[in-house]
């Protein structure tokens, strides 16, 4: 089965439509899918949904899609640097889900294994468990504690970045651009990577794999990126 693509756009023929749910790689500019992204966002296709741990920033990431209204709901953890994805959340324009970081991870990883739910504390008694079930278990001390369900995620598409993939789809992450890469692109019916480099089949340690090619059905060479930086902070020069 040949998995390789020659453009973002190749990559995405036929899978493309109104009202998916996307689950998206990266954290912040960090491992996040900016061909795959720019090649929704050219399609013009509308009313998404993605979860993902952030919007991005302004112009950069789903931020591009948030400028273009095609996204209809976001699934996140953190959204604090997108000021367009604050006024649109804040006008009413669109839906959010606040989810907290680690579960939103543990949903990912919940859908690739097929499991439709499970159990937490984290949020219990705050606004992030409104309208969820609850129930009390035993803790490891045999105390009674509350737990909230949370839903696994099923997502339609999975789009992810990643440093290098052989010919099967077999790919390695690059240090934190490790972060959601990995349970976004198991959760999805499809998976898309696109990576820095692609080698031969066979190439890489087995040992060194972080996401087997059987969760791949699609690559596509993204390289040359621009390395972003979200702030540049710098320290005053101190005074001779």
């Amino acid at each position: 089965m040949n998995k390789l693509y020659p453009s973002a756009d190749a990559a995405l023929d036929g899978l493309l439509k109104d009202g998916l749910l996307i689950a998206a790689g990266g954290f912040g500019l960090c491992g996040i899918p900016e061909r795959l992204l720019d090649a929704v966002r050219d399609s013009g296709v509308k009313d998404l949904t993605f979860a993902s741990n952030n919007a991005g920033i302004d112009n950069e990431g789903i931020g591009k899609l948030l400028r273009t209204r095609q996204v209809k709901k976001m699934i996140s953890s953190y959204v604090g640097e997108n000021k367009e994805f604050e006024r649109q959340f804040l006008s009413g324009e669109l839906e959010v889900e606040f989810c907290p970081q680690g579960t939103l991870a543990e949903r990912m990883r919940a859908g690739g294994a097929g499991i439709p739910g499970f159990y937490t504390k984290t949020g219990v008694g705050t606004q992030v468990a409104e309208g969820k079930e609850t129930k009390v278990f035993a803790d490891s001390n045999g105390v009674d504690q509350e737990y909230v369900l949370e839903r696994g995620i099923f997502a339609d598409l999975s789009l992810v970045k990643a440093w290098k993939a052989d010919e099967s789809g077999n790919v390695v992450f690059r240090k934190t651009a490790r972060n959601f890469n990995v349970p976004a692109a198991t959760c999805g019916k499809v998976c898309i990577v696109e990576v820095e480099e692609i080698v031969p089949t066979g190439a890489l340690e087995p040992d060194h794999i972080h996401l087997p090619g059987v969760y791949v059905q699609r690559l596509v060479l993204g390289a040359p990126y621009d390395k972003k930086i979200e702030f540049t902070t710098t320290r005053e020069r101190e005074t001779a």
